[in-house]
């Protein structure tokens, strides 16, 4: 397998969690949101960790060690976190929970160039497919382009073998790029415990069985799947100007629309690319679309409420009068000595008939004429439920 190469990404900030004993499947099968009965040595599936009210403690992707030795991947700075939880429901099962990130190393693998055909069983083809080579792992998480999570013991060799092609290193954002493009999320211990599973998209893309038992979390997530419209999905965006979002991060979109960052990642050129969870676009007409001539305000599009900036000062411009960010700015701007007063200044929206503060003061001058808020919504390579 010498006529293509992988690029080799080490995901150091992936841990392991495992479940091992008699009862481990069954253990699972009542704590996450897919059926764990489809684990096998040749199959390993991304399930949901919830909270009774439904929202989403954790992701984890669960492999198959050896019949009733389970290995689960998830950021290592939840690791301790969902064990804790586990262990509430352990009760009498016969279940040992351990983490196990310091032994397992964890890397991905992406295709870069076509692979040699033979062997036709060195890596698995189909996503969620799994697959042994050696004292290695290796689990396909995604098919355009193929990537895979190489699972190997941390005492091993660091190269992957003579059984796969070379590789390349490439940095950790590339493997996080090719997740936001999947639109695959990831849940931190900044966005824990802040979603219900479809507003992660798990419904869509196979982390939820609606056919199995009882789990923790279930009706919430049934009455939503079964009962009612999802109303805030997880959506892909990217901005037009240098941007800084992390997990966690919230703001506001260019209609009005609230988000919160699922997953981001800062592209060469200064740019943002992230997943985040809003509302979906609305298909009602804008107000501002029906004339009135009557109106004293007009309606003005609101920016991207992106963190400040230490040391910028705030700017009124006609495209982000109104916005909550810009008001926030704005108050802080206020010299202490007005504040005291209880003044304050209200910008509105210009129109001729617009009501208007006599002497009002000049905002300070900012860096740049306009902040770098603008975003560009991408489309998912799977549809959203209607």
């Amino acid at each position: 397998m010498n006529a293509g190469h992988l690029q080799l990404i080490e995901l150091d900030d992936i841990g392991a969690l495992r479940i091992a004993g008699a009862d481990a499947v069954r253990f699972l099968q009542g704590q996450l949101s897919n059926d764990l009965i489809r684990v096998s040595a040749e199959r390993s599936v991304l399930a949901g960790l919830h909270n009774p009210q439904g929202r989403t403690i954790a992701l984890l992707r669960i492999l198959q060690l050896a019949p009733d030795d389970l290995l689960a991947l998830l950021p290592r700075e939840l690791t301790e976190t969902v064990a804790a939880r586990l262990s509430k429901y352990v009760l009498r099962a016969h279940v040992r929970l351990s983490d196990e990130s310091q032994r397992w190393r964890i890397s991905g693998l992406v295709g870069a160039g076509a692979l040699h055909p033979s062997p036709p069983s060195a890596l698995p083809r189909v996503a969620g497919a799994q697959h042994r080579l050696g004292d290695r792992l290796f689990l396909c998480v995604g098919e355009q382009p193929e990537r895979w999570l190489m699972i190997a013991p941390a005492a091993a060799a660091t190269p992957p073998g003579d059984e796969l092609p070379a590789t390349t290193p490439a940095g950790r954002d590339t493997w996080r790029q090719l997740d936001i493009i999947a639109g695959l999320p990831q849940v931190y211990g900044a966005t824990s415990e802040q979603f219900i599973a479809q507003m992660l998209n798990l419904d869509v893309i196979g982390a939820i069985a609606f056919d199995k038992g009882c789990y923790t979390g279930q009706e919430v997530i049934a009455r939503a799947h079964y009962r009612g419209r999802v109303k805030r999905r997880l959506q892909r965006f990217r901005s037009r100007g240098p941007l800084a979002l992390e997990p966690g991060d919230n703001g506001e979109l260019t209609d009005g629309r609230a988000f919160k960052v699922v997953e981001a990642v800062r592209l060469e050129d200064g740019r943002c690319e992230f997943l985040a969870v809003a509302p979906l676009p609305s298909v009602e007409p804008e107000l501002a679309a029906a004339p009135q001539p009557d109106a004293t305000l007009e309606r003005v599009s609101a920016p991207l409420g992106a963190r400040p900036v230490p040391g910028a000062s705030a700017a009124l411009t006609r495209t982000n009068v109104g916005a909550p960010a810009t008001g926030a700015a704005l108050h802080a701007t206020v010299p202490p000595e007005l504040g005291t007063t209880g003044a304050f200044w209200a910008p509105f929206a210009t129109a001729p008939a617009a009501p208007h503060r006599a002497d009002a003061g000049t905002l300070p001058a900012s860096p740049a004429a306009e902040l770098p808020h603008d975003i560009e919504r991408l489309e998912l390579p799977y549809a959203l439920p209607d």
